[in-house]
């Protein structure tokens, strides 16, 4: 039956209505709806139908129809029509002698449209076709946005097993769309459980080993993977061991001329391996026999005289014993009569001769010592010296130590250990002290005055510069600087942050200060505000940790400020106590810097030899743990250290050990490499993070070693080491990371604490602190140094040019070059040309 034209439209209107109300269930199937008394076979049948697609990252996906006998095909989604203008539409006819119209019909669907929908319900899309004798619509097609999240909800763990035993790894891959396929790795290998009937993954991918085999010793990683990404589980290292068992015993020997014969076994049958338990029980049983050889002899006299001389020499060494205890013992009495206190502050003072620095400028540094002061610093040793009566403190005559009113505590009348025994006693009284550490060589404290000084925890990086004026005047202070461990203090990190800094203390908390003092601290990060969110976190009296100041967020008006370079940060504070810089990562370009030490023993006295590769953050303070640990095992620098970059990726760090000579040489190292787990390294509150390479030498007199230990970051970062030399004799490397003397000066009080003279100082900034018109203020100094990115900070306090001269000599203390900070004040163009000699008279 032929339609007019000029009726199509009309006939696609009913024909749409009835289709819109025979449409209210959701259908999956191709569903045809013809027209009363049409043709049933003229009915359109899909070629094409539209599939089950994901949407990866952000590409869109492509739909298509594909009809045949079809007028118009028309995508709907959601209920929704699809616009005309976004089909794209191809007419051609079916090549049969009917020539049926065909038709072909294509949309995009972008990421956008889905997130509209995004947890009300799943996204499809279905076409319709029409044609003269009705519609046919087609299947649904669900679209849906793929993803595989970054965690485990599950990972392998670490086993140990006996031979034969069965083995269970599990693994629940991360959430994802589509569901992610899950393979295992033994070494990087692939396992495939239809080359080994001994392994088989179960419907919830956990991997199973049958029977334990020496062979499957490795490491298993569990991958998880779909259309997005892939992803790696922390590997699990599995050890298969073998208990030892007694071989059978061997025949009895013949009887012996002492009336005794012996049989003996070997622990062989098996031998142990891999750290399974040694053979229980003796491998030598000796019993008495009789024979013709065996000769029967009594006890003479000569025997008995033997007997009675060798009790004798026993006796004499006995009462020997005896009396060497009585001595130690009564001189242990003596000594513990002059020591009150076994704590580390119960050390004395011991003043140290400070001399001014020499000048390094004919202009700047022309002052004189004033003959008339005395300057006194004060250093605290573990124990008073013996060897010599106990320095006493002596008084100043000038103006550093001003003589003190009624109700002022004084420490000028009393020995060094009285001296410290006084400090311990009041600051023990309050709670904040008690978590200090115990040990010499992590904290240095002193007495301050007005006058200023500086406390230095010796190869460290660490310490406290106390500006002039920043103690009132009429004050002294007795202040300390201290280093944590961090095993030692609780330090609270969400989500992906990471200690970057030591956690450092300074106070007593709560004392008045008038000018900011500045705490200078190493720290591992690789600075950038594209990478890095960096907090300065302080401890509060109550215990919690607060953030005081977020990096690149500063106002002047804050109480704490921050000058972050390339290793060090420098925190002007008022307000002492316990700080740390904390980073968290805002991509996967973070990276901390890593320091990589190779530690072997001096003297090796047997045929194993071991290497241990320590990773560290490269901060001054972790390298002097790691050489005063390594100075206790007896061990030493065999190659000079590396830096590596390590990122933020969830990426563990493999070390391994290659090239080995196996002729004089052989690894102990049951896997291809070893790994530390990512999160031990990104917290940073885990000291000593090392591998040990145990090697074997096949003979005693081997003493060349030449190998490779390789570090590297999964899908980062890596360094090589080349190791070539004598294990016995090679000392090349033991020097360089050779620590300064721990009896330094840890506490320098009043001028000879800073490189500028006291004098100068005042000049400079009593010249540079009022503004300029011509610009040789204060501001043109603080760019001449580059610290311009800090004007506003210097503007905020009373003397700008004092902050910005403290800041310099925290930085540059003590191999400051002077004659650079000369001339940059020289060339402001002051009109003064004598503003920064100073006379004798004036000294």
């Amino acid at each position: 039956m032929a339609v007019r034209p000029g009726l199509w439209p009309a006939l696609l209107g009913i024909v749409l209505a009835a289709w819109l109300r025979g449409s209210g269930a959701q259908q999956s199937a191709t569903v045809a709806n013809p027209v009363p008394g049409a043709n049933p076979d003229l009915l359109p049948h899909f070629l094409v139908e539209p599939e089950d697609v994901y949407i990866v990252k952000n590409k869109p996906v492509l739909l298509v129809c594909k009809a045949v006998p079809a007028t118009q095909i028309f995508f709907k989604c959601n209920g929704e029509w699809v616009r005309q203008v976004d089909h794209v539409i191809e007419r051609s006819t079916d090549g049969s002698s009917a020539g049926l119209p065909t038709m072909e019909v294509r949309i995009n669907v972008s990421r956008q449209q889905v997130e509209k929908v995004f947890g009300l319900e799943e996204y499809w899309c279905q076409c319709v076709a029409w044609s003269s004798s009705g519609t046919t619509k087609s299947q649904k097609a669900y679209i849906r946005i793929a993803y595989l999240r970054k965690n485990f909800e599950q990972e392998p763990l670490a086993k140990e097993v006996s031979l034969e035993q069965g083995i269970v790894l599990p693994c629940r891959p991360p959430e994802g769309i589509p569901p992610a396929e899950v393979e295992w790795l033994r070494n990087e290998d692939l396992v495939d459980p239809s080359l080994d009937p001994n392994v088989y993954i179960t419907r919830e991918h956990s991997l199973v080993v049958r029977q334990a085999r020496l062979a499957d010793t490795a490491n298993y990683t569990c991958v998880a993977k779909n259309i997005v990404a892939r992803r790696r589980s922390a590997s699990a290292a599995v050890i298969v061991y073998v208990d030892g068992s007694w071989s059978p015993w061997s025949k009895w020997s013949a009887c012996g001329l002492d009336c005794t014969h012996w049989r003996s076994r070997e622990c062989s049958d098996p031998a142990p391996r891999n750290g399974g338990e040694e053979c229980r029980g003796a491998d030598l049983d000796t019993r008495n026999c009789t024979s013709d050889l065996c000769l029967h002899t009594a006890s003479g006299p000569e025997d008995v005289a033997l007997y009675i001389g060798l009790v004798a020499v026993a006796v004499c060494l006995i009462l020997l014993l005896l009396v060497l205890v009585l001595i130690y013992c009564r001189k242990k009495e003596g000594l513990d009569s002059d020591v009150a206190d076994s704590s580390i502050l119960t050390s004395g003072f011991q003043p140290v001769s400070i001399k001014p620095s020499k000048a390094d400028n004919p202009h700047l540094l022309t002052i004189q010592p004033d003959l008339s002061t005395t300057t006194t610093t004060y250093q605290g040793s573990l124990c008073p010296r013996q060897d010599g009566p106990s320095p006493k403190f002596q008084l100043s005559n000038g103006h550093l130590l001003s003589p003190l009113g009624s109700g002022r505590h004084t420490l000028h009348h009393s020995s060094p250990t009285s001296e410290a025994e006084d400090f311990v006693s009041r600051l023990s009284t309050q709670n904040y002290f008690r978590s200090l550490p115990r040990g010499t060589s992590n904290m240095a404290y002193g007495t301050f005055n007005f006058l200023g000084g500086r406390l230095m925890i010796p190869n460290t990086g660490i310490s406290l510069l106390i500006p002039p004026d920043a103690i009132p005047r009429g004050k002294i202070y007795e202040i300390y600087l201290t280093l944590h461990k961090p095993e030692d203090v609780r330090l609270p990190l969400a989500g992906c942050q990471t200690l970057l800094s030591p956690i450092v203390s300074c106070g007593p908390p709560g004392v008045l200060l008038t000018r900011p003092v500045i705490l200078a601290m190493d720290h591992c990060g690789e600075p950038s505000p594209d990478s890095w969110s960096l907090r300065l976190k302080k401890q509060s009296c109550e215990g919690s940790w607060e953030d005081v100041l977020h990096l690149g967020e500063e106002s002047p008006s804050h109480l704490y400020y921050c000058q972050l370079e390339a290793g060090a940060c420098y925190v002007f504070t008022e307000q002492l106590g316990r700080f740390a810089l904390v980073g968290e990562a805002l991509s996967v370009a973070a990276t901390k810097r890593l320091r990589l030490l190779l530690f072997a023993p001096v003297a090796c006295t047997s045929l194993e030899y071991n290497i241990r590769v320590y990773c560290l953050h490269d901060t001054h303070d972790a390298l002097k743990e790691v050489v005063q640990l390594e100075k206790q095992l007896g061990g030493q620098l065999i190659q000079e250290p590396r830096v590596l970059h390590f990122k933020d990726s969830y990426h563990n760090l493999r070390l391994s050990i290659h090239d080995v000579p196996s002729s004089l040489w052989k690894s102990k190292l049951l896997v291809s490499y070893q790994e530390i787990p990512f999160y031990h390294i990104w917290n940073g509150t885990q000291q000593y993070l090392h591998c040990t390479f145990t090697l074997e030498r096949v003979n005693a007199s081997t003493s060349d070693l030449a190998c490779k230990v390789w570090v590297w970051q999964v899908e980062g970062d890596g360094q090589s080491f080349n190791i070539n030399f004598n294990i016995t004799k090679d000392t090349r490397f033991a020097d360089l990371l050779a620590l300064e003397s721990e009896g330094g000066v840890p506490a320098l009080v009043g001028p000879s604490a800073f490189k500028i003279p006291f004098l100068i100082r005042q000049k400079i900034i009593t010249s540079l602190d009022p503004p300029c018109s011509r610009g040789a203020d204060w501001r043109t100094l603080a760019q001449k140094l580059h610290l311009d990115s800090h004007l506003s900070f210097f503007a905020s306090k009373p003397s700008p040019t004092a902050m910005i001269l403290n800041l310099w000599e925290a930085r540059h203390f003590p191999n400051g070059n002077l004659g650079q900070l000369a001339a940059a004040v020289a060339g402001l163009g002051q009109p003064d040309a004598g503003l920064f000699t100073v006379s004798e008279a004036e000294c």
